[in-house]
């Protein structure tokens, strides 16, 4: 914790009442002491960052990130944007013919997306164009895995003619990570994206990366990797650890400089809609082609429920994925059923009925949403959900129903760029294109307000704060117009804990 005088700033207003003529931010110990015009600190000289009449707002924060999987995102093949198997195998040939370096020797690749293909990946035809080299091709929702048979067999992963899906896939996921060299390699890369989200102003972030992310960042800590809030989650595999190891949601981790605390149980309770494994109501549109028309629950309700009150038991909240809008329904069983607290993750399609129950609960449920991925998703979307588009990533719903909503990014799937995420929250679609289903759009202001972990520049508040070098929030005359200014924010300067991370 530090202390900081930071002057000549102007508040951007989240809420009313929020000064309207520059003021100075005094931090000490870490925590916003005092707002108001030159101040003068009693007491030893305190450092200063002159603002100069920039503009302020709390630290950003994504509240859905897979820290160690962003990192190593940015220096993996990327896969995206193609559209068949063969344009994938292309860049496959592409890379192993100029060479790759991975302490792990696998080639890894990321972000395609088969759901937009009109032909699916095969081992065999992966095979043909690799030969003896290892090669795991992760989609772009991570929740398949395009393996070659050298990497099944290196992973230990099934029998399979084409991709790894779901529940068969997060193990190998979790072997890859393990491989002689892998952790250098991913810390290396942790380093680097923490560097990143610095850079946008981000001060923290829900890692709900697999394994045990709590012990990884206290290695970070005493490894003196640069500083960023985390709280970290727990999966149901490994719920009885942390259990025995007295974790409980709020805690501090030790030896993190109070920095990061311990999250949620978090439970993946269905698929994706790329790899149309989402648990829906309905059939998809290609059902036919299915294994299961209408995607299928990861657990039953009642394993579910019973998940939720053991953790609930042991003071941890839930973090709920749920896309589809039967995985929706299940989950919000689970918490009526367990009055347990928490989020429900992604809630991507949702009936207009479970906005209504979801608003009801009496205890504190969350929607963590990403809006980024409606970028990446609305060509799928349109082709599986055609009946269905005007009841995927609801914003607006949830907010007229007095739904808290907390906004991230799921990264890897989409980039740990809390100003990509309110850009897609105010303007549904590309920046030079069309807003898709308008009607869900948010204010510019309430997209702010759900990047902020509940923080505001006033006194009592942590001593975490962006410098922009102009307001996000002033006016703008269209949707278009609002994602813009969020698009092209500049931060001059980051502090984390009363600390100067970035700028100055």
């Amino acid at each position: 914790m530090s202390d900081l005088l930071l002057r000549d700033v102007r508040v951007v207003a989240i809420d009313a009442g929020a000064p309207t003529e520059p003021v100075d931010v005094l931090v000490r110990d870490g925590v916003i002491a005092a707002v108001g015009p030159r101040l003068r600190p009693e007491g030893p000289a305190v450092p200063e960052l002159d603002g100069g009449g920039r503009h302020v707002v709390p630290g950003l924060w994504d509240t859905h990130v897979h820290m160690v999987q962003w990192g190593l995102g940015q220096t993996r093949l990327d896969t995206s944007g193609t559209a068949s198997p063969a344009e994938v195998l292309a860049r496959v040939v592409d890379r192993l013919t100029w060479g790759f370096d991975s302490p792990t020797g696998v080639l890894v690749g990321w972000g395609h997306r088969t759901g937009r293909w009109l032909q699916q990946p095969t081992v065999a035809e992966l095979d043909a164009v690799t030969g003896e080299v290892p090669v795991a091709l992760i989609s772009g929702d991570g929740h398949h895995g395009w393996l070659n048979t050298p990497a099944l067999r290196l992973l230990g992963g099934p029998t399979v003619e084409g991709v790894v899906a779901e529940a068969d896939w997060f193990p190998l996921y979790d072997r890859l990570q393990r491989l002689h060299g892998a952790q250098e390699e991913s810390e290396y890369a942790v380093t680097r994206a923490i560097q990143g989200a610095h850079a946008l102003g981000v001060v923290g972030i829900v890692d709900l990366e697999f394994g045990r992310p709590w012990e990884q960042w206290r290695e970070r800590s005493a490894e003196g990797t640069p500083p960023l809030r985390a709280r970290t989650g727990v999966y149901p595999e490994g719920l009885e650890d942390a259990i025995s190891a007295g974790l409980r949601t709020g805690d501090p981790i030790r030896a993190t400089d109070g920095l990061v605390t311990m999250g949620p149980l978090k439970v993946i309770t269905d698929g994706s809609l790329n790899t149309r494994t989402a648990w829906c109501c309905d059939p998809y549109a290609d059902g036919h082609l299915l294994a299961q028309p209408a995607g299928a629950a990861n657990y039953p309700v009642d394993e579910l429920i019973s998940l939720l009150r053991r953790a609930r038991g042991a003071g941890l909240q839930a973090a709920l994925h749920a896309i589809g809008d039967a995985a929706v329904g299940a989950v919000l069983d689970a918490f009526e059923a367990t009055g347990a607290s928490g989020s429900v993750e992604h809630a991507q399609l949702i009936t207009p009925a479970d906005v209504r129950r979801w608003a009801a609960l009496p205890q504190r449920v969350v929607a963590s949403v990403q809006p980024a991925h409606l970028l990446d998703d609305r060509p799928v979307t349109e082709r599986c959900w055609p009946d269905r588009t005007d009841r995927t990533f609801t914003l607006r719903s949830f907010l007229d129903a007095g739904i808290e909503l907390s906004l991230g990014s799921d990264a890897p799937v989409s980039p740990l760029d809390p100003w990509l995420a309110m850009a897609a929250a105010v303007h549904r679609g590309p920046e030079d294109g069309e807003s898709w289903h308008p009607e869900q759009e948010i204010g510019a202001r309430e997209a702010l307000a759900a990047s902020v972990d509940g923080q505001r520049v006033r006194a009592g508040a942590r001593g975490d704060l962006a410098l922009l070098d102009h307001d996000p929030l002033a006016e703008a005359s269209t949707s278009a117009e609002r994602a813009r200014r969020f698009r092209y924010t500049v931060v001059s300067a980051t502090v984390l804990d009363g600390q100067v991370v970035h700028g100055g």
